[in-house]
């Protein structure tokens, strides 16, 4: 069964009309068309997918590993081509002419063993097993796999995104092997660390993207320095604050932990920081409370960990929705996979004005 936000398609619609922040998956067929194809790897639900189509752009096929994402990708983007497999198994596989005729390849490679929150260096070089019906993986080997295909189809441009941690520590090491193998196959790289809040999107969100020309393509260096007013939390989710009977169900308290630190943080504070002026020591470091001025935290898979800057309650997918700058009528199986999906995800409106950048500087 399909659940689209827990309301009906009027609720929805009338609430993208009121709110600017809003918009929905109908409004990219009113974009103008630019004629650049994109392909995207480790597509997931379709957060950088959409992005490009706001840009103007024809994303003509998409890839993932897990069945749960192809899923969800499928039925909100209807792709023209969808390969389930690990990028891996596409560099031996014959792929349409198209593919070799991109404009851009996009991907988002796992970057868990990088985040800062992490194990980091711990799990670098491990095998790992992510949600059903994935293989095992070594993470730090998939950016490669990603280049590998980009060597196959030869696209004018790669664009790349990952976590802040890929240029802190040890790892600034893996990423000068990036650029490496990005001259191998022969392209120009430039390295860029972006804040979805800067995009417009209600989420401070840092993530780095590695955006490189080909060495054929004479362009001067890429200028991406987005500087859109921040919007907050309570800009993005003001006509959404009455809740439906599935929400209030599906937003109440589920652990001692909130009943005893919620009210005790301020907004815009981890439940630690509560726990430090209390105990004077520090744990829950992973537990927020958002701040109705402030864009989100950074959204992770771990929604339950969310909670909102008045009410002592968890986020409504709706909600969530908002904060990845996701469009309001996104089809999701039930609101807490469609949390997960938004959490793994580049922003579209983040997306969007990388895209935008690199179409009117290069292409």
């Amino acid at each position: 069964m399909i659940l689209i936000c827990s309301i009906d398609a009027l609720d929805v619609t009338l609430s993208s009309m009121t709110n600017p922040h809003a918009w929905l998956l109908s409004d990219l067929s009113q974009q103008k068309q630019n004629g650049i194809t994109v392909f995207s790897t480790f597509a997931c639900g379709g957060g950088s997918t959409m992005g490009y189509k706001l840009a103007g752009c024809s994303v003509i096929g998409a890839n993932d590993i897990d069945p749960v994402m192809a899923h969800h990708y499928r039925l909100n983007h209807h792709p023209k081509y969808y390969y389930l497999c690990p990028v891996k198994e596409l560099l031996s596989q014959q792929l349409p002419d198209e593919m070799y005729n991109l404009d851009i390849l996009d991907g988002s490679p796992p970057c868990s063993s990088f985040s800062m929150s992490g194990n980091r260096e711990k799990d670098w070089g491990k095998l790992k097993h992510f949600r059903e019906g994935q293989s095992n993986q070594v993470l730090d080997d998939l950016f490669f796999d990603y280049l590998s295909l980009a060597e196959k189809l030869s696209p004018k441009i790669c664009i790349a995104e990952n976590v802040r941690g890929m240029i802190s520590g040890n790892a600034k090491g893996y990423t000068r092997l990036i650029f490496k193998r990005f001259k191998e196959i022969g392209y120009r790289v430039q390295l860029f660390l972006v804040n979805a809040a800067d995009c417009g999107v209600p989420q401070a969100r840092e993530r780095v993207f590695f955006v490189a020309l080909r060495d054929d393509i004479v362009k001067p260096k890429l200028k991406l320095a987005p500087k859109h007013p921040w919007v907050s939390c309570e800009e993005a989710t003001l006509d959404l604050q009455i809740l439906t009977p599935t929400e209030i169900v599906e937003t109440k308290f589920v652990c001692k932990t909130d009943l005893n630190w919620w009210a005790k943080t301020r907004q815009g504070e981890k439940y630690d920081d509560a726990v430090v002026r209390s105990e004077l020591k520090g744990r829950l470091f992973s537990h927020k409370k958002l701040h109705s001025k402030r864009p989100s935290n950074t959204l992770t898979v771990r929604h339950c960990n969310f909670t909102h800057w008045i009410v002592p309650r968890k986020l409504t997918f709706r909600e969530w929705v908002r904060l990845g700058s996701f469009p309001d009528d996104y089809k999701v199986d039930n609101p807490k996979i469609g949390k997960y999906i938004i959490g793994m995800s580049v922003p579209p409106r983040m997306m969007e004005q990388v895209a935008k950048a690199v179409i009117s500087q290069w292409l």
